[in-house]
């Protein structure tokens, strides 16, 4: 089963979340339908702009723990670096 680490952001260089989860698709729905309650929600954090994937639940939550440790404007170079226009991804998924 593959795990998927993912940061989603409320516009292009907005707001960031960084969480983790085993159904990409479904989660990213959830956050863009507002069924995924909290932070997210709160701050319209809806587009999907960088995701990776692993093949542990524990590579992904140690991942997921370090990049939340990182400083934003790693996030952001992260996320330039195969996303540089902040395309919702989310679309690529659903093809």
């Amino acid at each position: 089963m593959a795990y998927y680490v993912y940061i989603l952001a409320s516009k292009e260089r907005g707001t960031l979340y960084v969480g983790v989860t085993n159904d990409l698709l479904r989660r990213v729905y959830e956050h863009k339908e507002g069924l995924a309650e909290g932070f997210t929600k709160r701050h319209g954090v809806k587009r999907l702009v960088y995701f990776e994937t692993h093949d542990s639940i524990e590579a992904a939550i140690a991942r997921e723990k370090h990049l939340k440790r990182w400083r934003r404007d790693w996030k952001v170079e992260l996320i330039e670096r195969d996303n540089p226009r902040w395309a919702d991804l989310y679309k690529t998924l659903t093809l």
